[in-house]
């Protein structure tokens, strides 16, 4: 039973990201609705200090404009937990893409490289993804 209400709940949580991020997606002029939305969550690794989620949030941003095809990107705190298997996710990130071959560079720029050691030093290893085509 217990395994059955935390199935529950994940889904529930995961379905109340999926509309949030549409909420933000259905806010986007007609012509940015093509893009491509990246999205994800993430539970930050105990000992991580402000520093440490400063360099993160910076390094984020700095991918906007050395990644072609990366048009912005959201670092925050999540509004609700999502609780996922065994751990609860607190924090997400969404990035914008002009399409799925952008998202395709951003996953071997050798910026995206360098940024993955930032992020793993405020986050245990494991997230909760989605990437959102627009229509």
């Amino acid at each position: 039973m217990g395994k059955a209400v935390a199935h529950r709940t994940a889904l529930l949580a995961a379905g109340m990201l999926l509309f949030l991020v549409g909420c933000v997606a259905g806010r986007m002029s007609a012509e940015s609705q093509k893009t491509l939305m990246h999205v994800f969550a993430y539970t930050p690794l105990e000992g991580s200090t402000p520093q440490d989620f400063e360099d993160f949030k910076l390094a984020t941003a700095a991918m906007v404009g050395q990644i072609p095809g990366l048009q912005r990107v959201w670092v925050g705190k999540l509004r609700e937990p999502l609780p996922v298997e065994t751990r609860i996710h607190t924090y997400g990130v969404a990035m914008e893409f002009d399409n799925e071959e952008a998202l395709g560079v951003y996953a071997t720029h050798p910026a995206h490289d360098a940024w993955i050691d930032v992020y793993n030093k405020v986050r245990l290893q494991g997230t909760t993804t989605l990437d959102i085509l627009g229509e």
